[in-house]
């Protein structure tokens, strides 16, 4: 199968009885995509972003409807939206209840298990704790450098000039997967014990930076969340395929 990689020349051409069957697009740019008369049974959309536009079928707003029944599947979810400090730290103990069931529920065998291009839980949980770092020791804290060795960096951070030597180049064992991420959960726990209203609203700069948007500390938090809710639903999805 051809792989098109960078490649903008399909920007604002039309398509007239192609197949795209079968076909794989990740970390592309497909907002304003037009599509009319087309065959969709069994299309596949997984959008981090998608709850910061819209997605028209057939003339309706789909976003809210997957948005709910996501809140529905998961509960405690819309938490991670929460404005107030007792919102944020509830919000904090529904996931992290989630993913303590789900790390119990996993056979050891399938740890490192993953499906087709995607991580594995082992992986998914070393990126959740640079997550944890790059927000709460990074944005919030303001350390110089807040990552931590075995961190799992996002795909493509080497293109955009990130220092890939922090980390290591070995893979860790789950055990000091597990400690690690622990001490970080541990971290999050700590900081919204004594967070308080006025302090959500305190000013941060963006620890990716690249833009010009300053977050709130309130804002750093609930990134996390998303992140925490977002890799749990990846990777309760995988396991169960695996399964």
């Amino acid at each position: 199968m051809t792989t098109y990689s960078g490649a903008k020349n399909f920007e604002g051409a039309t398509f007239v009885k192609a197949s795209f069957k079968g076909a794989t697009l990740r970390f592309s740019d497909v907002s304003g995509v037009t599509m009319r008369g087309v065959d969709l049974d069994g299309l596949d959309i997984d959008s981090h972003d998608l709850f910061f536009g819209s997605l028209l079928v057939n003339g309706v707003d789909v976003v809210p409807l997957v948005d709910a029944e996501l809140n529905r599947q998961f509960p405690g979810r819309e938490l991670q939206k929460a404005q107030t400090p007792e919102g944020l730290r509830e919000g904090w103990v529904v996931v992290q209840s989630a993913w303590q069931a789900t790390v119990a529920g996993t056979p050891l065998d399938l740890v490192d298990a993953h499906v087709e291009d995607e991580w594995s839980l082992a992986q998914t949980l070393r990126h959740l704790i640079l997550a944890t770092d790059a927000w709460l020791r990074g944005g919030i804290l303001r350390m110089k450098q807040p990552f931590h060795e075995i961190g799992q960096i996002f795909t493509g951070a080497d293109q955009i000039g990130f220092d890939m030597s922090i980390f290591r180049t070995d893979s860790p064992t789950y055990e000091e997967i597990l400690t690690v991420r622990a001490e970080r959960q541990q971290l999050v726990t700590d900081f919204l014990a004594t967070a308080t209203a006025e302090t959500l609203t305190e000013e941060r700069e963006n620890p990716w930076g690249g833009d010009d948007w300053r977050p709130s500390v309130g804002d750093c938090i609930r990134v996390i969340l998303e992140e925490e809710w977002a890799h749990l639903r990846y990777i309760r999805r995988d396991l169960a395929r695996l399964r």
